[in-house]
C-alpha cells in the first residue's frame, strides 16, 4: 500500500536546502546549519545538529513540516541508522563505515526521496507473522527499511517533546529509567501512608486512542504527513500499544522503537493534571517560618511516579484524601484519554502494613532505623573482638620491629668496630654517613612516637624518675648548690609535662565523654527520626524470583540446583553465556534493593550449580569433575586457547550495588527464550542483527519457555506474575546469526528488537 499526499503537501514542495537557509537567515543556529552534511553526500548527524535541525523548523507556537524536511532528510536517515546498528561493529576497528554498511542493505537517498515524494510503501516493509493456532494473535514485524523510518521519527519527536514533559515521567527517556524511579521514590518520599497503582485491562490502542494521540500532537506538530503516517503505522499494525501487558519497555520484539515516546506524549496531559494538583495541595498546606519552632509537623504531600503504563499515587494525608485524589485520577483516565481501568485491582493499600508491587519490585513504608539498623550486640561484640586482634597484631610488628633494628644496629656496630680494629681507621669507598645517620634518625623519631604513644611505657618511667623525691625537702635543698637544685627542678618539670600519667588520663576520660555524648546524641536522633518519619523500603520480590527459578528448572521442588537438559544441545561456551546472561540481568535490575543479598544468593548458588550441572550432565561426568575442569568461576577456552571467564565472579558479586543509573531490561526476555543450534547443511545465511555485514553465521532455533511448558501465561497460578513473554509465533522459527551477535544475545547485552525478525527462516 502506497501512501499519497498530493494534495496534502501542495506547499510543501521547496527544497529541503532553501527552505533550512531562509529559516535559518535570522536564528543564531544559522552557523551550526552551515555545518550541516550536504543532500549530495549524506552523514550522520550529531545531536547538537539534529536537535538545531528541528528546532528550525519551529514557527508560532508550533513544529512545522517536520516530516519532509527533518525525518525525509538523508543525514537523518543516516543518524537513525547509526542508533540501530548492533554494538558488537559500532566500535570494531575492522567495520565497514556507516553509509557503506546501510547502502548494502537499502539507499538512503532513494528511501528519502521516496519519503519526499510520498510514495514510501509502508506495507510492503511489514512482514506478519503467523500464529502457532488458529486462534491466536499474529505479529506484524517492521523490516530493517521501516525500522529506520521509525527511529527517525523517535528521534524527532524526543528533541520536540523530551523538556516539556513533567519530572514524574520515566521510561522512554535518556537517564529517566526504572532505577532512577526508584532512586526518586527512595530519596524524595517522605512519610508515606496510603497509596494505590492504576491498574488498566488488557487491551490495544484502537481508533479512539490513536485519533486521541494525534489530537494531542497537533496541539504541538503542524505537520499532516507525520499524523498520517503515524497513523498508518497503527493501521498496518507496525506499533502496537497494549496497555496492561508485560512486555512495554523490555526488549521484546513486539513492542516498537515508538511506543515509549507515544505513549509519554498520551499521558501528558495526565501528567500534567497530576502536578497541578500537586501544586494545589501544597498552597493549601500551612506554611511555617523558619524561626518557629514546630515539631511533629508533617504537611501533606502529593507523590506521582509514571513508568510507561505504570502508575503510582502516594499521600501523606488521610484516606480520604487518597479515595478523592483516586477518583479524580480514575476520571481522567476514563474522561479525557477513553481508558479502560480495572477498578478492582486499582485499590487504596496502607503504605506501612501492606507492600504494594511496582516497577517489578515491592514498596513499603518502614522506619529509617530499618533502612539503616543499628550495630546488634553481636556485631558490636564481633567489632571489639576484631580491634583486640588489631591491636594485638599491632604490638606484634613493633616488637618485630624493634628486635629487626636492635639485629641491624649491633651487626652496623660490631662491622665498624671491626673495622677499626683491623686497619685503625675505618675508610670506604662510598660515602654512607648520610644514609646511616639518616636511618637511625628514622628509628629514633618511630621509637619515640610509639613511646608517647603508650599509656603504660610513660607512666612506669614517670613512677620510676619521680620515685623518692629527696630533694624536696627544705633543709637538704639549702646544703646543695643552687645550679644542682634548679636543673633537677627543671628536669622534675620535663617529667611531669611529658611522662605524667594524670594528663593521659584526662585525655583518654575526654575522650570517652565525647564518645558517650555522641552516641546519646546519635540514639536520640535515631528515635526521633524513628518517632517522625518514614522511609520506602525497596525489596526485590523473592518469592517470585525462586518460583522463576523453580518453572524454569535451575532448581526442584525442594530448592536445589538441577541440570537444563534442554540446553545440552549447545557449545560448553554458550551455555555459560545463556546462566551468565540470566544471572546479570537479575543482578542489574535488582541493585537497588534492600534485599539485594539474596538476589545473589540465587545468582551465586542456584544459578552457578544448575550451570555446572549442566555441563556434568552434557559430558556425562560428576559434578566433583565438572568443577575440577571449569574451576567454579566457570572458565573456558576460546579457539586461540585463551581463558574466558562469562559468569560473575563471586568477588564480583559481593561488589555489585546501587551504582546503575540506566534503564536496565527485566530477565523475563532472557528466561523465556532458548535458542538451539541447528546441525544443518544449508548454505550460510547473513547475519540478521541489524546492519551486520557478516555470511558466516550459524541457525538457532528459537523456544519459548511458554510453549516449552505447555503453559498459558495469563495463568497467574501456573505462570510468574508480571512476567512478560515473546510473542508466541516466533516459536520455532530459526535465527542465523554470527557468533559476536549470539553471544551478545545470550549475555544480554542485546535483546531481539536489535535484530531483523523479518528474515527469520520457517524450517522444519
Amino acid at each position: 500500500m502506497f501512501i499519497h499526499f498530493r494534495k496534502i503537501a501542495t506547499s510543501l514542495k521547496p527544497k529541503f536546502s532553501n527552505s533550512l537557509n531562509k529559516l535559518y537567515s535570522h536564528l543564531p543556529l544559522r552557523k551550526k546549519v552551515l555545518n550541516l552534511p550536504s543532500q549530495h553526500s549524506p552523514e550522520s548527524l550529531t545531536s547538537s545538529q539534529l536537535k538545531a535541525l528541528v528546532l528550525s523548523r519551529f514557527s508560532h507556537g508550533k513544529f512545522v513540516d517536520l516530516f519532509q524536511n527533518v525525518v525525509a532528510s538523508p543525514s537523518v536517515l543516516l543518524t537513525a541508522s547509526r542508533n540501530l546498528i548492533t554494538p558488537p561493529f559500532s566500535n570494531a576497528p575492522d567495520s565497514l563505515p556507516l553509509s557503506d554498511l546501510v547502502s548494502k542493505c537499502f539507499s538512503v537517498e532513494v528511501m528519502a526521496r521516496e519519503l519526499s515524494e510520498n510514495r514510501f510503501d509502508v506495507g510492503a516493509c511489514c512482514v506478519p507473522m503467523a500464529p502457532l493456532e488458529e486462534k491466536g494473535e499474529s505479529l506484524v514485524l517492521p523490516n530493517l527499511k521501516l525500522k529506520v523510518l521509525i527511529e527517525a521519527i523517535r528521534m524527532v519527536l524526543e528533541i520536540v517533546y523530551d523538556e516539556r514533559f513533567v519530572t514524574f515521567s520515566y521510561g522512554g527517556r535518556v537517564g529517566m529509567g526504572r532505577h532512577t524511579a526508584i532512586r526518586y521514590l527512595k530519596n524524595s518520599v517522605q512519610n508515606p501512608s496510603w497509596w494505590f497503582t492504576v491498574a488498566f485491562r488488557r487491551k490495544k490502542f484502537e481508533s479512539v486512542h490513536v485519533n486521541t494521540l494525534c489530537l494531542l500532537m497537533q496541539e504541538k506538530i503542524k505537520d499532516d504527513i507525520l499524523i498520517y503516517m503515524l497513523r498508518k503505522l497503527f493501521e498496518v499494525e507496525a506499533i502496537q500499544i497494549e496497555l496492561g501487558g508485560c512486555y512495554l519497555g523490555r526488549g521484546f520484539p513486539q513492542e516498537s522503537g515508538l511506543c515509549s515516546i507515544l505513549l509519554n506524549i498520551y499521558f501528558n496531559g495526565f501528567d500534567k493534571e497530576i502536578q497541578r494538583i500537586r501544586l494545589q495541595k501544597n498552597e493549601e498546606n500551612p506554611k511555617f517560618n523558619l524561626d518557629e519552632i514546630v515539631s511533629f509537623h508533617n504537611p501533606v504531600k502529593i507523590y506521582a511516579v509514571r513508568y510507561l503504563d505504570e502508575i503510582l499515587v502516594i499521600t501523606s494525608g488521610s484516606k480520604m484524601l487518597t479515595m478523592e485524589l483516586k477518583s479524580q485520577v480514575l476520571k481522567y483516565l476514563e474522561g479525557n484519554l477513553e481508558l479502560e481501568v480495572d477498578r478492582m485491582n486499582t485499590a487504596i493499600h496502607s503504605a506501612v502494613s501492606e507492600k504494594i508491587g511496582f516497577l517489578g519490585m515491592e514498596l513499603q513504608a518502614v522506619t529509617p532505623s530499618v533502612l539503616h539498623p543499628p550495630m546488634s550486640e553481636k556485631a558490636i561484640r564481633a567489632r571489639k573482638k576484631y580491634l583486640r586482634q588489631k591491636e594485638v597484631r599491632a604490638i606484634e610488628l613493633r616488637n618485630a620491629r624493634e628486635r629487626n633494628r636492635k639485629k641491624l644496629g649491633l651487626k652496623i656496630l660490631s662491622h665498624v668496630f671491626k673495622k677499626f680494629k683491623r686497619t685503625g681507621g675505618f675508610k670506604s669507598e662510598f660515602q654512607i654517613e648520610t644514609e646511616v645517620r639518616s636511618i637511625f634518625r628514622n628509628w629514633a623519631d618511630e621509637v619515640v612516637q610509639d613511646f608517647f604513644e603508650s599509656s603504660e611505657d610513660p607512666a612506669e618511667w614517670h613512677r620510676v624518675l619521680s620515685a623518692g623525691d629527696f630533694l624536696s625537702l627544705k633543709h637538704i635543698r639549702n646544703q646543695l648548690p643552687e645550679d644542682l637544685v634548679n636543673a633537677y627542678d627543671r628536669f622534675q618539670y620535663q617529667v611531669n609535662k611529658h611522662l605524667n600519667p594524670v594528663k593521659v588520663k584526662k585525655e583518654k576520660a575526654r575522650e570517652d565523654e565525647e564518645k558517650r555524648l555522641e552516641e546519646e546524641e546519635l540514639y536520640a536522633k535515631r528515635t526521633v527520626e524513628d518517632l517522625t518519619r518514614l522511609c520506602i523500603k525497596v525489596d526485590a520480590p523473592i518469592e517470585l524470583v525462586r518460583k522463576a527459578v523453580r518453572m524454569v528448572g535451575f532448581t526442584n521442588k525442594m530448592g536445589r540446583p538441577r541440570p537444563i537438559s534442554s540446553l545440552i544441545a549447545l557449545e560448553d561456551a554458550d551455555i555459560i553465556k545463556w546462566y551468565s546472561g540470566v544471572g546479570r540481568r537479575w543482578l542489574d535490575f535488582f541493585c537497588c534493593c534492600h534485599n539485594y543479598k539474596m538476589v545473589k544468593t540465587v545468582v551465586t548458588y542456584h544459578l552457578r550449580f544448575s550451570c555446572i550441572l549442566t555441563l556434568a550432565e552434557k559430558h556425562e561426568s560428576t559434578k566433583r569433575e565438572a568443577m575440577k575442569h571449569y574451576g567454579k568461576d566457570l572458565k573456558v577456552f576460546d579457539l586461540n586457547g585463551n581463558e574466558e571467564m562469562h559468569f560473575p565472579t563471586e568477588k564480583a558479586v559481593k561488589m555489585l550495588g546501587e551504582r546503575n543509573l540506566a534503564d536496565p531490561y527485566p530477565v523475563d526476555g532472557a528466561l523465556s527464550l532458548l535458542l538451539i543450534r541447528l546441525a544443518t547443511d544449508e548454505a550460510s545465511y547473513p547475519c540478521i542483527a541489524n546492519f551486520c555485514n557478516r555470511t558466516n553465521s550459524i541457525l538457532y532455533r528459537v523456544r519459548l519457555l511458554q510453549r516449552t511448558l505447555n503453559v498459558n501465561p495469563s495463568d497467574g497460578v501456573e505462570w510468574v506474575k508480571g512476567m512478560g513473554v515473546i510473542h508466541e509465533s516466533l516459536n520455532q522459527r530459526c535465527l542465523p546469526l554470527c557468533a559476536d551477535h549470539i553471544s551478545d544475545l545470550y549475555m544480554g547485552k542485546i535483546n531481539l528488537q536489535d535484530l531483523d525478525c523479518t528474515l527469520s527462516l520457517d524450517m522444519d
